[in-house]
């Protein structure tokens, strides 16, 4: 896909600043999931429906989180809007399908992180019904 001529090829101040932000909250919340007793077991897992932040096992469950960072953990809550829960989905059937034999359930799980705060993990946030 070309570019677009008015494009620079440098990505704004602003928006290197939010992946950077995006990083570090994902690696809070991996490091969290860890130390919860999670296995990661991919990270920034990309598909043509979009990205997963984490996939992880704990156990017999394969857990596919959307992990949110903002100023406060409740805005943050409030920033997973259906339309990602429905990517995530489709990416996780793409995942499944590219990673056959899970026998154990499945789940959908939140992290939320906000600077000087502990992550707020959120089990089954959502689920493939909606």
């Amino acid at each position: 896909m070309a570019r677009r001529p008015d494009r620079d090829a440098t990505p704004r101040p602003e928006r290197q600043i939010a992946f950077a932000l995006g990083l570090s909250a994902e690696s809070r919340a991996a490091a969290y999931l860890v130390a919860k007793g999670y296995r990661i077991l991919a990270r920034r897992w990309r598909s043509p429906l979009g990205e997963i932040d984490i996939v992880a096992r704990r156990r017999a469950t394969l857990v596919f989180v959307e992990v949110k960072a903002r100023e406060k953990l409740d805005d943050a809550a409030e920033a997973v809007i259906m339309r990602q829960q429905r990517r995530i989905i489709g990416a996780a059937e793409i995942w499944l399908a590219n990673n056959p034999g899970h026998t154990g359930d499945i789940r959908f799980d939140v992290v939320l992180v906000a600077p000087k705060s502990i992550p707020r993990h959120i089990e089954a946030a959502f689920d493939a019904s909606n």
